[in-house]
């Protein structure tokens, strides 16, 4: 997406690049190539070319060393997922993501924190590379919080199982209300938010986290942040007949212009940003002797919503990677990490 064709998103929140971003751009580089994840140099090049280190650093400005260069394993983890049910063919076979993410869930439950089930023979890339990613976020984070996150993953990877996977078997257009609770969860926004916690050392207790303020709060710079992503890459998705993207969706089910439906988003957007600051206002009042949890998680969501913009503005990720002929190029796809041989065009 050409940034001169998208309208103008608010943007109130200042933009800060963590000091260790190289660090964390090299040591993901290296994570990928040693689990496995990313081998083919089509994959390398394209992996390199979205960034994920930088984008790591945008959101999470504050984070030490050692926490940055985890949490751009998990981007990297998340987006290398990601592409795999956009793009490939496991995308349209519930039944097949489903066997994927039933080990993913034992990873996420058990004892040892995967570490068994990462060492058996021929169990699928994407599950050892993420009981390596669990062993080191969960060690030192509360039960609470383990329990917290890993059902946020589970839901994410789950919804994009069954909900959107299954839209795309039988062509289905989702409404927007139904598309903007489900993004949140594909979109995997609620793990990245946990992760706040882990940077900034928090515990946010049940009674806050679980509470309509805290809600309200979050689902809004959630929602900020998962339509930004939708402007972005609206190109990219709807050159692979992707029907997930909120523009899409307001353009078709609202009779409009691709123009006037991403104007109306952007619109949105801003609108919806200024929510966030009204319900961030209003928790602060609800639980004002928890402000010393509260702020720093707060001053986490707004850097989310500064550092994912300045992100797509400039990734490489959303530009148009297709074929002379206008069809998509799925070079790039690792043949195994999903367990799912396939061919060199993303086909089993």
């Amino acid at each position: 997406m050409v940034e001169n064709h998208v309208p103008q998103i608010l943007s109130l929140f200042p933009c800060e690049v963590n000091a260790h971003v190289e660090h964390a751009r090299e040591h993901l580089r290296a994570w990928v190539h040693h689990t496995g994840l990313v081998h083919k140099e089509s994959s390398k090049e394209r992996f390199d070319r979205a960034d994920f280190g930088w984008f790591a650093a945008m959101v999470y400005p504050t984070a030490d060393a050692a926490r940055l260069a985890l949490l751009a394993d998990w981007f990297g983890w998340l987006f290398l997922v990601d592409d795999q049910l956009d793009d490939g063919e496991v995308g349209r076979r519930p039944e097949q993501m489903m066997e994927v993410f039933t080990e993913i869930h034992a990873v996420m439950t058990s004892p040892d924190l995967g570490q068994a089930i990462a060492r058996r023979p021929g169990v699928p890339v994407v599950v050892s590379s993420l009981a390596d990613l669990w062993r080191r976020t969960a060690d030192g984070a509360s039960p609470r919080w383990q329990r917290r996150f890993a059902e946020h993953l589970v839901d994410c990877l789950t919804t994009a199982a069954t909900w959107e996977a299954g839209n795309r078997v039988t062509g289905t257009v989702p409404d927007e209300a139904t598309y903007i609770i489900n993004r949140r969860h594909i979109g995997a926004i609620y793990v990245c938010m946990d992760l706040i916690e882990i940077v900034a050392e928090l515990d946010v207790p049940t009674e806050i986290y679980d509470s309509p303020q805290f809600i309200a709060t979050l689902d809004a710079a959630c929602n900020v942040v998962c339509w930004t992503n939708d402007v972005y890459s609206l190109e990219k998705e709807r050159a692979r007949g992707e029907v997930h993207n909120l523009v899409y969706i307001t353009e078709q089910r609202q009779g409009l212009s691709q123009e006037e439906a991403m104007a109306r988003v952007c619109t949105a957007i801003s609108a919806e940003t200024e929510l966030f600051l009204t319900k961030e206002q209003e928790l602060l009042r609800a639980f004002d002797r928890h402000s010393a949890t509260l702020s720093p998680y707060l001053a986490g969501m707004r850097t989310w919503i500064s550092g994912n913009l300045a992100w797509s503005r400039r990734t490489e990720r959303y530009r148009s990677s297709d074929h002379a002929d206008g069809t998509p190029l799925r070079d790039y796809l690792e043949p195994e990490l999903m367990g799912v041989p396939l061919d060199r065009h993303g086909r089993r």
